[in-house]
């Protein structure tokens, strides 16, 4: 139903909301209560005066009858009506249920954001604990402690006949990995309640780059002056977010490519580009007579860009060094990525631009969140022209909901639900259903 058919749905709501007899309503207008009643019932259309009068003994502004429920809570609900298992909701009433219930509507909306937000931390949780080190290592540690407590209990309940210097030992060795046991499991549970309190346990100094990065939008202004400052006094104010070594050489070394990439692409000029001739890396490549890997870095920085940008970039192993997440698209904290992401095929086709349509899966079978991808790889030769080829890939992430159907992919094998897949390495840990 179209917009302006709902005017008067709204002005009944209204009025009925503020307790205003519909008669009252029509004097105060200047009409008949009967084509009131008309108009109440979107039988007959309002014309710009009329509308305005309504709207002043309304109270309200004339926007809040001619428009209804804002256009983000209507596409928000429109996005979780498709999201929805079918059978589906009645899609065509939408603008009808927000007009009348605006309140229902702000709360349904609310609870479907709520459940995406948990269903990526359970993702998220679930990649941690099929990956991480530092988890995998302390579970291995309580485990053995478990067992060496367990045998040491088995020998002093089993055996009646110890020697008393034995038992003294046993007991010592009992006490020694009780005290083990109990360190271990502390830190364990200091490192979970870190990650699910911060949203990320910082395992490693990449993850602290990129914890600093999302603080600033990934977008750093300080760098896009004539003179920038120098890059160990913008570190010394990242406090304890780059706390290791590692870390804050990785982010020089971000800065440094960062500064490089701001003097051949001016924010300024680069944006106004943007606003002219789209997000296609190729074309602005070409008007700014650089390569595409600047420009593809600089598209994902962009402050307050719409839509939101995705970036992932990996070496020539596979490895992801760079990671800027996009919602709906999630990227693989530990372990190998997807093999079908159109940035490992760039890897295999140097110097060749790929633009690509794909598919993530999403929270039940008949749903699929769609973006549009551009990848390039690029090799460089750092170690001069006898030196080793270095190879980088890097891919744009952008949202593509009305794009027409993509290459199926996931976020790595382990935690994929698609069943049928010719790419998958490994079983999956997490239900098939696709």
């Amino acid at each position: 139903m179209p917009r302006s058919a709902l005017t008067g749905t709204r002005v009944r709501e209204r009025r009925g909301l503020i307790g205003l007899k519909q008669a009252d309503l029509a004097r105060a207008v200047g009409i008949s209560p009967s084509y009131l009643n008309l108009i109440e019932h979107n039988r007959r259309r309002i014309g710009p005066e009329l509308l305005d009068q309504l709207a002043k003994a309304l109270g309200v502004a004339p926007e809040a009858l001619s428009e209804g429920a804002e256009i983000g809570l209507l596409d928000g609900l429109r996005a979780a009506a498709t999201a929805a298992a079918p059978p589906l909701p009645e899609l065509d009433r939408i603008e009808e249920f927000t007009g009348r219930f605006p309140g229902w509507a702000t709360l349904l909306l609310a609870r479907h954001d709520r459940v995406v937000h948990l269903e990526e931390t359970v993702e998220r949780l679930t990649d941690r604990l099929a990956h991480d080190p530092y988890l995998s290592t302390s579970l291995h540690e309580v485990l053995s402690a478990v067992a060496s407590v367990r045998s040491t209990a088995a020998i002093l309940a089993e055996t009646d006949d110890i020697d008393p210097e034995w038992r003294r030992r046993f007991l010592d060795n009992l006490q020694a990995d009780s005290l083990r046991l109990s360190q271990s499991a502390e830190a364990m549970v200091s490192y979970l309640d870190g990650t699910m309190t911060e949203d990320a346990g910082l395992a490693s100094p990449q993850e602290e780059l990129e914890a600093w990065l999302a603080a600033q939008d990934y977008h750093l202004p300080m760098l896009e002056r004539p003179q920038a400052p120098d890059p160990d006094a913008v570190i010394a104010g990242a406090g304890m977010v780059l706390g290791t070594t590692s870390a804050r050489a990785l982010a020089r070394a971000y800065m440094a490519r960062y500064r490089q990439d701001a003097r051949l692409l001016p924010l300024a000029s680069f944006r106004a580009a943007v606003a002219e001739v789209g997000p296609d890396p190729a074309v602005l490549a070409q008007r700014f007579s650089v390569d595409l890997l600047p420009v593809i870095r600089r598209l994902a920085t962009l402050p307050g860009a719409e839509p939101a940008v995705g970036l992932v970039a990996c070496d020539g192993s596979g490895t992801l060094t760079l990671r800027k997440p996009i919602k709906g698209f999630a990227l693989p904290r530990f372990g190998a990525a997807c093999p079908l992401w159109p940035l490992y095929q760039a890897l295999s086709r140097p110097m060749t631009p790929l633009k690509s349509v794909v598919d993530m899966p999403g929270p039940v079978e008949s749903v699929r969140r769609r973006f549009l991808t551009y990848a390039f790889c690029q090799p460089s030769h750092p170690g001069g022209f006898d030196g080793p080829t270095v190879m980088e890939a890097v891919m744009l992430i952008l949202p593509a909901p009305d794009a027409e159907a993509g290459q199926p992919i996931g976020t790595g094998c382990r935690v994929c639900p698609r069943r049928a897949c010719a790419a998958r390495r490994e079983p999956s840990i997490v239900a098939e259903g696709f």
